[in-house]
């Protein structure tokens, strides 16, 4: 069971990613969105899309906004794709782990130098 949850993760993950990289056309999504990885509940009722966005925060409440306002979209596209019994209803959740790491990266730098 668990190696087909981590199946299905994966499949909704990079479909949500292709869904969002070139079929939303929402002005207010940001142009460097990454899916960084999907959660499924055990029973396939719910599922947490991290997401991580460059730019400033101003920038990520309207991209957060833009992905909230296509969650029905987005799981219908999911739907159409993954033949599951039923289809998990989709939240997505902000997670800075690329921008924690590229600030860790610049100390890090910044202590190399010195």
């Amino acid at each position: 069971m668990k190696t087909r949850l981590i199946r299905i993760n994966d499949e909704i993950a990079r479909v949500s990613a292709e869904v969002i990289r070139s079929e939303l056309t929402d002005p207010r999504l940001s142009s460097v969105v990454s899916v960084l990885g999907a959660e499924t509940t055990n029973d396939l009722k719910y599922c947490k899309i991290r997401i991580s966005i460059l730019g400033d925060t101003s920038k990520q409440e309207e991209t957060m906004q833009a992905l909230n306002s296509a969650t029905g979209f987005i799981r219908k596209r999911v739907a159409d794709t993954i033949n599951l019994r039923q289809t998990p209803e989709i939240k997505f959740v902000y997670d800075d782990a690329i921008e924690h790491g590229m600030r860790m990266r610049k100390l890090i730098d910044e202590v190399n130098k010195k």
